[in-house]
């Protein structure tokens, strides 16, 4: 089985240790590097090109968040995934416009890291459920960011629809949580993409970044 690359970016040995363990037991998966610091991240993973980075948003010489800058301008077939302790809008929003393709935080249990990195390796995106809160209430703000973008404006459930599609839910789970049919949400979605010019998952997250959907809690 060819087992996809991972490299890992974290400036605590132990918990890099426990990442690799964790990923290399996994039968798709295989570490097949690591850094310390925010400049061997840039540099090692140039030169080894893997299919996701998880990188920590602290760490040392070079943030996170430039690091993952830098890494989607050198190496842009290479998947951006952050690992970290950071609760705040402000990460989560600067990662998603820098086209980082995940989020996760550190407390998350270890299966949910493998569900997000496999998620991100499928094309893709992954926001911890836990960050759900930070879109939630932006939803009321939706139409004057609508309008002051230049945008076609959305009914409230074509909004509501993109929001948990943005949030990282499935056609399945948005049903469940609406008290609609599948067939139903995927008209809606399919009917707000055609409004906004929208044709990934991947543009939705962006369009709800740009939009202030992520951002005004």
């Amino acid at each position: 089985m060819t087992k996809h690359r991972i490299f890992l970016a974290d400036d605590h040995v132990t918990v890099r240790a426990g990442l690799k363990t964790l990923l290399n037991a996994e039968p798709d998966l295989e570490v097949v590097g690591e850094a310390s610091d925010g400049p061997s991240a840039i540099e090692e993973a140039k030169a080894l090109g893997p299919e996701v980075a998880v990188i920590d948003l602290s760490l040392p010489l070079m943030s996170g968040t430039l690091v993952a800058r830098q890494l989607k301008a050198s190496c842009p077939n290479t998947r951006i995934l952050a690992l970290t302790v950071h609760e705040d809008k402000s990460y989560l929003s600067e990662l998603l416009e820098i086209g980082a393709s995940g989020y996760v935080l550190k407390r998350a249990a270890a299966e949910e890291l493998i569900s997000a990195i496999r998620q991100v390796l499928a094309g893709g995106i992954y926001i911890d459920p836990r960050l759900g809160g930070l879109v939630a209430n932006s939803l009321v703000r939706r139409r004057a960011s609508t309008a002051r973008s230049g945008a076609t404006a959305l009914s409230d459930r074509e909004s509501e629809v993109l929001r948990l599609i943005a949030q990282g839910h499935s056609n399945k789970e948005i049903a469940a949580r609406l008290s609609l049919s599948v067939k139903t949400i995927e008209t809606y979605k399919t009917r707000s993409m055609e409004k906004t010019g929208l044709r990934s998952r991947i543009d939705i997250v962006r369009y709800a970044s740009r939009h202030g959907w992520l951002q005004n809690i």
